[in-house]
């Protein structure tokens, strides 16, 4: 087996596109990521045969990791926001696809989609596994189609909580308040403001050493509000979400 092995396939599954690409034991992309819109209405052997057609066009890999939306517990679905909307977020539910998606074993799933062994997280928590230091309470924040939140202790992955559906102001929860959405909206000078709020209203409640600011959004987030957030809160690039999928395999759990 080559020096560099095992290679990832790290696949990123968000409410807009699904992205990824594969890497090497130390990180390294060995191919440029490839995104696609996610496709919707998306069932759970869509989002595998979605996930097949990208790593087709890509080096070969050893394994998958595949962060998703929602919550996740041992590579099943309890609960995933955008995937049980018939045309994506914010759009009418589908009780057949709340169905599909409930209870639903991701991981076998991509294990026999692509035979290749597969570990499926919370995107966020992909993420974070991308960026942590390992030291003290590291808390990572997504900004993307809505909010994704990770918590580490130590470098150990903590049980996943959901964030985003905690309310947040004008009958909106975190997820839509500070959500793609409402960024368009206001713009972002004004969404910025949103997530100042938002951070300032869970330091609080989890009083971290280090917050990340991640997700596609992260970068539009003003000067002015990075500076009022200090020096405990750090905006990192998107890319992490890939480069996490690495890392993911060798994540302590608590």
């Amino acid at each position: 087996m080559p020096a560099h092995a095992p290679f990832t396939l790290a696949v990123d599954c968000g409410g807009g596109g699904i992205k990824a690409s594969v890497l090497d034991a130390g990180g390294t992309l060995h191919a440029p990521a490839v995104r696609v819109p996610t496709p919707y209405p998306l069932a759970p052997a869509l989002l595998v045969e979605t996930i097949r057609g990208i790593a087709a066009g890509l080096p070969r890999a050893d394994r998958v990791t595949v962060g998703m939306p929602g919550m996740i517990r041992h590579g099943v679905v309890v609960a995933t926001p955008h995937y049980v909307r018939r045309s994506g977020p914010r759009t009418s539910v589908d009780p057949q696809l709340v169905e599909a998606w409930h209870g639903c074993d991701v991981r076998a799933l991509v294990e026999s989609g692509t035979g290749l062994p597969t570990i499926v997280l919370n995107d966020a928590e992909v993420h974070g596994a991308g960026v942590v230091t390992g030291v003290g309470l590291e808390v990572v924040l997504t900004l993307g189609t809505g909010l994704g939140s990770a918590i580490f202790d130590g470098g150990v992955l903590a049980p996943h909580l959901e964030l985003s559906h905690a309310p947040a102001r004008h009958g909106l929860t975190y997820d839509t308040y500070i959500g793609q959405i409402e960024r368009r909206r206001l713009g972002n000078a004004l969404w910025s403001r949103r997530v100042l709020r938002a951070v300032e209203g869970l330091r609080p409640v989890l009083h971290w050493d280090r917050l990340y600011l991640g997700g596609g959004n992260a970068r539009l987030v003003s000067p002015s509000v990075l500076d009022r957030l200090g020096d405990s809160v750090v905006v990192v690039p998107n890319q992490a979400g890939i480069v996490g999928g690495v890392r993911a395999w060798s994540l302590p759990r608590g």
